[in-house]
C-alpha cells in the first residue's frame, strides 16, 4: 500500500515527543509537510524532523494538493474552526481530544466535514492499544461477570501559566484535557452512553482552570467513577469492577511504547497478569486511519462518538454549577 500523506497543523510538544517517531517509522504514513503561523518555526521543525515541506501558515499546508490528511494537535478552542477549513480543502481529518469546546460545535463541525465527504476521527489514541481491546474483549465474555463499576484515575503536575493546558480561553483543564479519557474509557468499555451525571470541581484561583475533578457517570446498572488533576503527584490507573471479579490496567493512557504493559485479572480463582504488546498506540491510530483513507474503510472510531463524548463533559460542567444530577 501506497504510505498516505500526512501534513501536520502546528509544531506541537504532542506531536514532537509521542507522535513523529511512530509515523516516521511506518511504512504506512509519511509525514509530508508542518505548519506554522511563523515560517521560521515550521522551517527549524521541518529541519529537524526531517519533514519534506514546511509552511508559514496553516491555510498554505491545506491549499497543497500533495497532503491527504490533516492532523490537527492544536488548542482546544481551535479544533473546530480548523476541522471545519481542512474539510473545505478536501483533507480528511484526525483531530485531537477533545475533539470540541462543547457538543454543539462538535456536531456542527461534524456534519460540516461529513457534507464534504471527507473521513474525521477524534484522536483517543489509547482505543487502539492491544491492551483496551483486550480488557474490553473480557468484559465482554464475562470474564468477570456483572460490570458494577469502572474506575479511573489521571493525574499530573504542570503550574506552568503559559502551557495551554492551564489557559481557560484555549480550553485548558483537566476535565477537557484528561477527563475527557475517563469519561470515553469507560464508554468505550461498557459499549453504552450513561443516563446522568454528577461532578465535584476545584478551580485554580489564578488560572481558572479546573485542577482537581471528579464525577460520577450513572450508566444505569453500572457507574463510572473518576478523578483527574493537573496540579498533583503524576499518577493513572484503571479497575473495572465487577460482580465475579476485577480487571486493573496498571499503565492506561501514557504506554511506553518499548515495553510489554500488564493488565492483571482477579478472580475467586486467584490473580492471573496478562502481558500485551509492546505496541505504540501513536502508531496504531496513525496507521489504522491511513488504512481506512487507502482502502475507503470506515475509521477505527466513527466521528459520532466524538459528540457522544462531548455531550458528557458538557453535563460534567453543568453539574459543577448545579451542584446536581446532569441529564445527558
Amino acid at each position: 500500500m501506497e504510505p498516505v500523506r500526512w501534513g501536520i497543523l502546528g509544531v506541537s510538544g504532542h506531536f514532537r515527543l509521542r507522535v513523529f517517531i511512530p509515523t516516521r517509522d511506518s511504512q504506512l504514513v509519511k509525514i509530508h509537510g508542518i505548519a506554522s503561523r511563523q515560517a521560521e518555526k515550521a522551517k527549524k521543525a521541518a529541519e529537524e524532523m526531517n519533514i519534506p515541506v514546511s509552511y508559514g501558515s496553516y491555510e498554505e499546508l491545506l491549499e497543497d494538493d500533495d497532503i491527504e490528511v490533516v492532523y490537527i494537535p492544536l488548542p482546544n478552542h481551535m479544533h473546530a474552526q480548523w476541522v471545519k477549513k481542512a474539510a473545505d480543502a478536501g483533507k480528511h481529518i484526525l483531530c485531537e481530544k477533545p475533539f470540541a469546546m462543547n457538543a454543539k460545535e462538535a456536531k456542527d463541525a461534524i456534519e460540516y466535514a461529513e457534507k464534504k465527504g471527507v473521513m474525521l476521527m477524534e484522536a483517543f489514541m489509547h482505543r487502539l492499544h492491544p491492551q483496551w481491546r483486550r480488557a474490553r474483549d473480557l468484559v465482554l465474555v464475562g470474564e468477570i461477570g456483572n460490570i458494577l463499576s469502572v474506575n479511573t484515575s489521571f493525574m499530573y503536575r504542570l503550574t506552568d501559566p503559559t502551557n495551554i493546558r492551564n489557559i481557560m480561553e484555549a480550553g485548558g483543564g483537566a476535565i477537557r484535557d484528561i477527563g475527557c479519557y475517563a469519561v470515553n474509557s469507560a464508554r468505550f468499555l461498557l459499549n453504552k452512553e450513561p443516563i446522568r451525571v454528577m461532578s465535584l470541581v476545584s478551580r485554580d484561583p489564578g488560572f481558572k482552570t479546573d485542577i482537581l475533578s471528579s464525577g460520577i457517570l450513572d450508566f444505569g446498572d453500572t457507574r463510572s467513577v473518576f478523578t483527574v488533576g493537573t496540579q498533583i503527584y503524576p499518577f493513572q490507573r484503571v479497575d473495572i469492577h465487577g460482580s465475579d471479579g476485577r480487571i486493573t490496567i496498571r499503565n492506561p493512557f501514557n504506554i511506553f511504547p518499548d515495553v510489554p504493559v500488564r493488565v492483571s485479572v482477579t478472580t475467586d480463582v486467584g490473580k492471573r497478569d496478562l502481558h500485551i504488546g509492546p505496541a505504540d498506540q501513536y502508531a496504531q491510530e496513525f496507521d489504522e486511519f491511513s488504512k481506512s483513507v487507502r482502502e475507503g474503510k470506515i475509521v477505527p472510531t466513527p466521528p459520532e462518538d466524538a459528540i457522544k463524548n462531548q455531550k458528557v463533559l458538557d453535563a460534567l460542567f453543568r453539574s459543577e454549577k448545579t451542584n446536581n444530577w446532569e441529564k445527558i
